[in-house]
């Protein structure tokens, strides 16, 4: 067996600064998109699993929970409230009976829109506590070794997931007049 590389204080030290931070900051999170998204009557599960349909474009249940970062019954049973609304469609693959997937309808990708649409940066938190960084460095935060730890947590396919869908933003959406709106495609990109 190999000598560890690190005392018990310096672990405890560790493990408690992150519980600390992290607890403050999703606190924080939590409140700010709840109001973000309250007037779409959604709550944060709802929301985050509209965001998982619309990136994975098709995803399992199972997928929607792993992403999503909560129990499949729970994925399940957020996704079958927002089915029941219009706002997604359950669907089995002929090659594969055993998963169900949900996929996006207009109605639903509409208020995914709307929603991006709505969001006020000046009204959230986190945001504002970051902007002094910006102003300082000339930019946000990476948050590297965050995402390092989350990564070493989740794995690749999580991180590649969260990867993909800052890159669908970078590339679908268009800031018009201060708004974000999803960019139209012209004939020869869907070609």
């Amino acid at each position: 067996m190999t000598e560890k590389q690190y005392s018990m204080k310096e672990a405890l030290l560790f493990s408690q600064r992150i519980a600390q931070l992290s607890k403050a900051l999703w606190k924080s999170i939590e409140k700010d998109w709840q109001q973000w998204i309250k007037p779409f009557d959604l709550n944060i599960n709802e929301h985050h699993i509209l965001w998982i349909a619309y990136h994975l474009n098709g995803a399992s249940i199972s997928d929607v929970a792993k992403f999503g970062v909560m129990h499949v019954s729970t994925a399940f049973n957020f996704s079958k409230k927002l089915e029941e609304r219009g706002l997604l469609k359950f669907s089995k693959k002929e090659n594969d009976k055993r998963n169900t997937y949900i996929k996006l309808t207009d109605q639903g990708e509409e208020i995914l829109l709307q929603l991006l649409e709505t969001y006020e940066p000046d009204g959230n938190a986190v945001f504002s506590g970051a902007l002094p960084l910006r102003d300082l460095y000339g930019k946000f935060p990476d948050i590297i070794e965050m995402m390092a730890i989350v990564r070493n947590i989740y794995g690749d396919d999580f991180m590649g997931i969260f990867e993909r869908s800052f890159h669908n933003i970078e590339n679908e959406l268009i800031e018009e007049n201060g708004k974000l709106k999803k960019a139209v495609k012209t004939e020869q990109e869907l070609a």
